[in-house]
């Protein structure tokens, strides 16, 4: 850690930021005008600090659950309507049917089948054959993935149950934000209600005995004014490149560890940055996002949106903060960052937590990571969380959030769920790790990092289709490409900075999304270079199925080896 970084490290402090966390715990913010209110008590405080910041008020379309329950066997069940799902305030009742989840996948966004349900079902003729007509009763949380599948099977509902005490609120929509037209007939047209453990259980007894069940739902729908807090620190070189620091400040209810506490670091790092700002080589734009619980992402969505060109000529990376300092969270053993920025989140984390547990994985297509599909490259989401030793010892199950604390997007994420000591270390490897984008005269990216990865997937991929597709022409790609890289450190560093900003463009589009750049992918995961990973089904198919997927196949490879040309076109240039 250098001098610079030092001082600006210890500029941080508590008063700001802890203020913030305490006056958003006792502030709801997810019904529209609570969540203005939240906008407003941010822009205040920035701008009580002297700090410039612009509030932005777009229509978002947000889907704010009201009330649910579920009816069987002569017992109403509290429960909770995911956003987003088919209000119906009148009831729904059909025949109910329990279909086990794969105890490990409770938080998958995956649309397979198998990863899903385990041996529940064999295929989808299975499923649908089970599910069509009925209310699937299974278990997890709200998820998109299930309930788009179910309402493929002819499914006329959904029930999560919960694996607690807790019900916990959550989404089942694959539209990323506000939809257009394209988007709309992915509405969800099935209702979808949460339970917990317990009324799952009950709930469970009346599917075997052959019983049904009604649900019933209200949501408020609608398109809504929401504010968007925004503040622009310049940098000094000229380029008006920047880093994008975000997160989220709706919530369920008072969400202090989802997101109030990352709230308060970004309104600290502002801090810091504002009264430091003239030594900024890069600048940075924070933002607070509306709509990311009742929205799914449609405040960070509109802003991929409204300034698409200007984040694709200039933005150098983004960064979401959700969830950081929350209590007994000690651990960054789930670390989400784009391949090219492991080493730098790696050394980020080690200089302010030494020793702290430490590994990646690979962004989830959640988390407000709205940039994708223009290719920007991303790193974090999730900050600490709990060893998973103490997960372990205090019979938690694993949440998307608040350091692991399954208070998350229940009632009882309150103040105590937030810790003071973990809330100081994670801003400052927000604002170190941040500094280490601004600050250096090249972009501090290993995209050999990145292509390594993509020839690891390709070659698994080769070896899945065997020999219903060749990928030759893709291994040679990704290797020609991953030989050209080195010359980057030869080239000028505005050369150098252009391509690898090019690079991004072109490469995390390629590994994360299936649609075209400027639009928004359905909220599930997507495998590793999705244009490829058909060949990971070939062998299943057989006759006109085969014959379709190999068509599919080759378009896919006709996508990545022309991404991967124009990739190493772009080196070969910076490099002359």
């Amino acid at each position: 850690m250098d001098g610079f970084e030092r001082r600006l490290l210890d500029q941080c402090g508590l008063d700001v930021p802890w203020e913030l966390v305490e006056a958003f715990s006792r502030t709801p913010r997810w019904m529209p005008e609570d969540v203005n209110r939240g906008g407003a008590m941010i822009a205040d405080r920035l701008r009580a600090l002297g700090i410039p910041v612009t509030v932005h008020m777009p229509e978002i379309y947000l889907a704010v659950p009201l009330s649910a329950s579920v009816e069987a066997g002569g017992v109403v069940h509290r429960a909770k309507p995911p956003t987003s799902s088919l209000p119906v305030p009148e009831g729904r009742t059909a025949p109910l049917v329990h279909l086990p989840a794969n105890p490990q996948a409770l938080r998958s966004y995956s649309r397979d089948i198998g990863e899903l349900f385990g041996g529940a079902v064999r295929d989808e003729a299975e499923a649908r054959a089970k599910v069509a007509g009925k209310i699937l009763l299974t278990e997890g949380f709200g998820n998109p993935a299930i309930a788009s599948l179910v309402e493929e099977w002819g499914g006329v509902g959904v029930i999560a149950a919960n694996p607690g005490v807790d019900v916990h609120w959550g989404t089942c929509t694959t539209i990323w934000g506000t939809p257009d037209l394209d988007d709309l007939p992915r509405k969800p047209k099935i209702p979808m209600a949460t339970v917990n453990r317990a009324s799952g259980e009950a709930l469970r007894r009346v599917a075997e005995a052959g019983g049904s069940a009604t649900m019933r739902s209200e949501l408020l729908e609608g398109l809504f004014p929401q504010a968007v807090p925004v503040v622009d620190i310049p940098g000094t070189d000229g380029t008006g490149d920047f880093v994008l620091l975000h997160g989220h400040y709706d919530s369920w209810d008072v969400g202090v560890g989802d997101n109030a506490t990352g709230n308060a670091a970004l309104l600290e790092i502002a801090r810091v940055l504002w009264a430091n700002r003239t030594a900024l080589r890069r600048g940075v734009r924070i933002c607070w996002w509306p709509g990311h619980s009742t929205g799914r992402y449609a405040g960070s969505t509109w802003y991929a949106d409204a300034f698409a060109i200007e984040l694709d000529e200039h933005c150098v990376a983004q960064v979401n903060c959700d969830s950081p300092g929350c209590r007994w969270a000690s651990s960054f053993h789930d670390t989400t960052t784009m391949s090219e920025t492991r080493a730098l989140v790696e050394a980020a984390i080690g200089a302010v937590a030494p020793g702290a547990p430490f590994a990646t994985k690979r962004p989830k297509q959640a988390g407000d990571y709205s940039f994708s599909n223009i290719g920007i490259t991303g790193f974090y989401m999730l900050s600490s969380t709990m060893p998973k030793a103490l997960l372990a010892e205090k019979g938690y199950y694993e949440v998307s959030g608040c350091g692991g604390n399954i208070a998350w997007h229940t009632e009882n994420d309150t103040i105590e769920i937030a810790d003071r000591d973990n809330l100081l270390r994670d801003i400052r490897i927000y604002l170190l790790s941040v500094l280490r984008v601004t600050q250096p005269e090249r972009l501090p990216y290993d995209f050999a990092a990145t292509a390594e990865e993509f020839l690891a997937t390709v070659e698994r991929y080769a070896s899945a289709a065997g020999a219903h597709a060749d990928l030759t022409p893709a291994l040679e790609a990704t290797r020609a490409l991953r030989d050209a890289l080195p010359k980057l450190a030869a080239a000028p560093a505005p050369r150098a900075n252009a391509a690898m900003k090019r690079l991004a463009r072109i490469l995390v589009p390629v590994n994360f999304t299936t649609g075209p750049r400027f639009t928004h992918d359905p909220a599930y995961t997507a495998p590793p270079l999705p244009c490829l990973a058909v060949a990971t089904d070939l062998r299943r198919h057989s006759g006109q199925m085969l014959g379709f997927a190999k068509t599919q196949m080759m378009r896919g490879r006709n996508r990545y080896v022309a991404a991967l040309r124009e990739a190493r076109r772009v080196v070969d240039a910076a490099a002359v």
